[in-house]
Formats: C-alpha cells, sequence, structure tokens
C-alpha cells in the first residue's frame, strides 16, 4: 500500500498581531483550504486540531473547536499538542486515519493569538516540569537559550555575528514577495548590526516574534485525489515525530542539564538530526533530492544548524552554505522561501502546518516572486519542546 496522501488545498490566515481569537483565524484558514481542494465542510469525514494551549479554554479541545467554528456536521475528531511540533503531529494523525481506510478527506488546522513579548510558562507550582523549572530556577527565556546556541556555534565551528545577520537578510528578502507575511520588508547587515541586542551575541532582528496566524491542509486518499480529478497532486510521502535517543548530550530546550555520558557512549546524530533522518528514511529520499526546506528558524543561529541537521552540508558548515548563497532564493537548495519565523513570527499550532503549506505552494509552481524553480522535492523541519521532532517531506 502506497505511503502517499493528496494535498488537495491548502490555506492561510496572514501572520501578524490581529488582537482577535485563534478560532477566527484557524477558521478562516480552514475555508481557505477547502476552497483550494475544490471541497464543502460537509464533505469532509475527519478534522485534526492543533492544539493552543494559551488561547483560552477552547484551545485544550481546538478540534472540537474547529469543526464548531465551521459548523457541526459530525465529522470524526483529534486534538494534538506537541508545542511548535503540534502541528507536524495533526498531519500525521491526519494521514495515519487516511492510510488505515478511516477517512476519505480529513482537514488539518492550527492557530494560535499569541501573547505579545516573550513566552512564559502557565501559573502555579510545578518543579517537576522543565518549561516552568527553566523560568523559576534559571530565569531564562525563549531568547536566552538561542543566545546559548549561538555561542556554542560561535566557539565550536567559528561562526560570527555576521554569518547570523546574513540570514536575517536572506529570509526578509523572500519574506518581502510573500503577501501572507508580517515582515514584508528587506533588512540589511548594517540594519540587523543596529538593532537592539536582546541575549548577546543575539540582537532583536536575529530573533523571531510571536504572532498570530493561521494554517490549514485538506489531505486525501490518493485515490479519492483521483476520483476527484486530481491525477497529480502534492503528495506527502512522510512525516516524522520521533523523540531523542538516550543519552542526549547536547542541551536542549527547555531542559537545564543534559544526560551524562560517562557511561555510554553518545549516539552518533543529535536528537534534531534525527528527525529528518527519520522522514528520508521513510520517504526514500536523501538530502540531495532535495529542491528546497523549510525550517524552524527561531533565530538566525538555529537556522545554521538546521543546514546541517537536514544534512545539506556537513556539521559546522552552515555558515559556509549561507555565505556562499546556496540557501537563498536562486541558490542550490533554498531553505525559507516562504522569509520563515523571521518574516512570519511564531504561531505555535499553525507554523508546521504553515511549512507544509509553503511546500504545496512551491511543488504546484504556485509560490509566485518566490518560486523555487522546477520545485519537486521538499522537506519542513522543527522541533517541539519536550522532545517533539517534527519534520514532514512532500513531493510532486
Amino acid at each position: 500500500m502506497s505511503a502517499d496522501v493528496a494535498v488537495l488545498g491548502a490555506g492561510m490566515h496572514p501572520w501578524g498581531k490581529w488582537g482577535r481569537s485563534f478560532v477566527s483565524y484557524g477558521r478562516a484558514a480552514a475555508r481557505e483550504a477547502l476552497a483550494d481542494a475544490g471541497l464543502d465542510w460537509r464533505e469532509v469525514d475527519a478534522i485534526v486540531g492543533a492544539d493552543t494551549v494559551r488561547g483560552g479554554y477552547p484551545g485544550y479541545v481546538a478540534g472540537a473547536t474547529f469543526a464548531q467554528a465551521l459548523g457541526w456536521q459530525g465529522a470524526r475528531v483529534t486534538s494534538v499538542y506537541a508545542a511548535c511540533a503540534s502541528g507536524a503531529q495533526a498531519i500525521g494523525a491526519a494521514r495515519a486515519q487516511i492510510l488505515a481506510g478511516l477517512a476519505d478527506v480529513v482537514l488539518v488546522v492550527g492557530a494560535d493569538a499569541a501573547p505579545k513579548g516573550f513566552f512564559a510558562p502557565a501559573g502555579g507550582n510545578r518543579p517537576d516540569d522543565p518549561d516552568w523549572l527553566r523560568f523559576r530556577v534559571l530565569g531564562a527565556t525563549n531568547p536566552a537559550y538561542f543566545a546559548l546556541y549561538a555561542r556554542r556555534r560561535m566557539a565550536l565551528h567559528g561562526d560570527t555575528v555576521e554569518d547570523f545577520a546574513q540570514v536575517k537578510v536572506k529570509n526578509a528578502a523572500a519574506g518581502a514577495l510573500n503577501p501572507r507575511a508580517r515582515y514584508r520588508k528587506r533588512v540589511s547587515a548594517e540594519e540587523v548590526a543596529a538593532s537592539a541586542v536582546v541575549a548577546d551575541p543575539l540582537r532583536l532582528l536575529d530573533i523571531c516574534a510571536t504572532s498570530d496566524g493561521g494554517a490549514a491542509l485538506v489531505l486525501s486518499s490518493m485515490e479519492f485525489a483521483r476520483r476527484h480529478g486530481r491525477s497529480d497532486p502534492v503528495r506527502i510521502r512522510a512525516v516524522s515525530t520521533v523523540t531523542p535517543v538516550y543519552p542526549k548530550t547536547v542541551l536542549d530546550l527547555p531542559d537545564i542539564a543534559t544526560d551524562s555520558a560517562v557511561a555510554v557512549s553518545p549516539v552518533a546524530h543529535s536528537f534534531r538530526a534525527s528527525i529528518a533522518r527519520a522522514a528520508y528514511e521513510e520517504a526514500g529520499i536523501g538530502p540531495e533530492d532535495l529542491s528546497l526546506a523549510e525550517v524552524y528558524d527561531l533565530s538566525t543561529a538555529l537556522e545554521l544548524e538546521w543546514y546541517e541537521d537536514i544534512g545539506l552540508c556537513p556539521m559546522g558548515e552552515g555558515a559556509k552554505l549561507v555565505r556562499e548563497g546556496a540557501t537563498a532564493l536562486g541558490g542550490r537548495t533554498p531553505v525559507n522561501a516562504s522569509g520563515g519565523l523571521a518574516s512570519f513570527g511564531e504561531a505555535v499550532p499553525a507554523q508546521a502546518i504553515a511549512q507544509v503549506c509553503e511546500l504545496t505552494w512551491q511543488l504546484r509552481g504556485t509560490a509566485g516572486d518566490r518560486q523555487v524553480a522546477g520545485a519537486r522535492v521538499g522537506i519542513t523541519a522543527n522541533q517541539g519542546l519536550f522532545g517533539h521532532g517534527s519534520a514532514v517531506v512532500a513531493l510532486r
């Protein structure tokens, strides 16, 4: 049996700070995806919602929330939460239902109304919660971790703040071409260097914002797609949601310590690298087959690390790729042709779905001024807190 599912529709509510409920963003994205698929909501067998736990009570039952917002019609419902990987897990849950024969058509929706400023833990006293501990014990906001990653790259690989700035320059240039992006303005390296220091060595323009937004996909079996005249749709061939392997010897947010490697040798590849490797293995492809990639650039330094983790170059050579222009539009393997989080900001449950929306438009050849010529294969990658892997391979 083929492991492919068809992407019949993709939709997105533009990112920004709109001051409305996340439900309205998800509903708008869902309606656009359904229209793109040429289907009525009543034809959908199941809905999978990626939860947003900060947006009020409905966020805890996101699948049913979006079903109600679109109009109750009896669809099977699923809700998932995996921090930044929530959208990929929602796609994985939808794909599993389709491949199991439980549904022909599944709508996947994620949306968020993010707070202004840093993400903070929910209230209460939870000494066994690593996210709570890193704020209460260390006072470590997300940018503090991003800065530690950046310092590690500088120490191990010789990366410079100028290398980090070039990632922002690249992503801002792509985002300027994307009508759905929040920030649609080119940025110079000098402007990055002149922006305020947030967590040394990272400046304001090195770090992504928190945003409102929504994204949705309509997925179906290949048989359903053919019956409805879609003989060559974009296909999802792999969804990787792996967890880490003991011992974890590289510090990963939100943990504040690593496993000991004194008695057990560390595995050959980091957790982030294992996410993409599992997706490649399932899809039967390798990084050399990629036309483009969408990765989670929480900071400019982290994007460079993703280049290595998805196999575009050996460890320590990510900065070399951005210096050469290999990951820019027109380069060998464009990364974040959408503009990335640098141009969108984080709308956490929606972002992994939005990454697949971008692959869909690119593989269809409908991405407009940011189109990657001849795009045939793409991968998305991000990491959710608490050991949630996230990678999706799409092709056409």
